[in-house]
């Protein structure tokens, strides 16, 4: 597991710092559409100018924004969004993997469906098991797989130990999770959608998968 230098993450901390002022905000949010001179930062914020000087310095420090003359009048300057100003404000922790497990209880629904998705998302395999494996995948997760346009692995369920071997675990059950406390990994906790068995409880298990999977897989590199 690789995480951030101490620099990349005090800038991130100076950044987060700078946004959770409402005005730097919004400045921040003008500043995306394009560039701004202070005095048309004023009008557009009803702030005085030594207010807005403030806030401004404040930004350059956490480099979310840069200072330019203009062209035209030298005595103009504009402010812009330094570039790569909001890249790395979401957690920059990374980890490497040969392959990605996804783990519950039966190995019928939650897993089997991440680790489909997974294959959606990423370069990296994936696989599931579970630590109780049932005798075959849920119908229900079957079904939402196939409406959702995603083919789960023609394999039946298997029993983790069976599985195993150096990966990059990943549980997606309450039970699984509580039950290996010393695996290591992360955790997902979807709620079980065959302990209701709907139609709509099997849509809410893979929506929530479903972005857990996409949030999480940019994080991730191959080892």
């Amino acid at each position: 597991m690789k995480t951030d230098s101490v620099e990349m993450f005090q800038a991130r901390v100076a950044k987060h710092a700078a946004l959770a002022d409402p005005a730097r905000l919004r400045i921040v949010d003008l500043l995306t559409l394009g560039d701004f001179s202070p005095t048309e930062l004023q009008a557009e914020l009803g702030m005085p100018s030594n207010l807005l000087a403030h806030h401004l310095r404040t930004l350059e420090a956490a480099g979310l924004a840069t200072r330019h003359r203009s062209e035209a009048d030298k005595r103009r300057s504009y402010i812009r969004l330094a570039p790569g100003a909001l890249e790395g404000l979401a957690p920059g922790a990374e980890h490497a993997a040969t392959r990605i497990l996804f783990v519950c209880t039966h190995n019928s629904a939650r897993s089997q469906i991440a680790a489909a998705l997974w294959q959606q998302a990423s370069g990296i395999p994936s696989t599931s098991a579970g630590t109780h494996p049932a005798e075959r995948i849920a119908q229900g997760a079957i079904d939402v797989a196939r409406r959702h346009g995603v083919d789960l692995p023609d394999v039946p369920p298997r029993r983790l130990e069976e599985v195993a071997g150096g990966d990059f675990v990943v549980t997606v059950c309450d039970n699984a999770h509580e039950e290996l406390t010393t695996l290591g990994g992360i955790h997902w906790s979807v709620p079980d959608p065959l302990r209701i068995n709907t139609e709509e409880a099997f849509e809410n298990a893979f929506a929530d998968i479903s972005s857990r999977v996409k949030d999480f897989a940019p994080r991730m590199h191959a080892a």
